[in-house]
């Protein structure tokens, strides 16, 4: 995956029943999915974790350059 361009990010996208995980997608046409449905990103949260589901892997990927929508 070295040559794919840097994904997108969101807490909340459109019509999602499980808002406050984090959602990405490769391209704007695709459709937002659940952080846990890409496990070559997956950066488990450390345990007692207060905030919200996939905030390492959303701390991870925002220094590989991926965009927060």
């Amino acid at each position: 995956m070295g040559d794919r361009t840097p994904g997108q990010m969101t807490w909340k996208p459109d019509g999602a029943t499980d808002a406050g995980m984090l959602h990405l997608r490769h391209d704007p046409s695709e459709k937002w999915r659940p952080y846990t449905e890409f496990p070559e990103y997956l950066v488990p949260d450390p345990p007692k974790f207060e905030f919200s589901a996939g905030y390492a892997t959303f701390l991870a990927l925002l220094k590989k350059q991926w965009q927060l929508v």
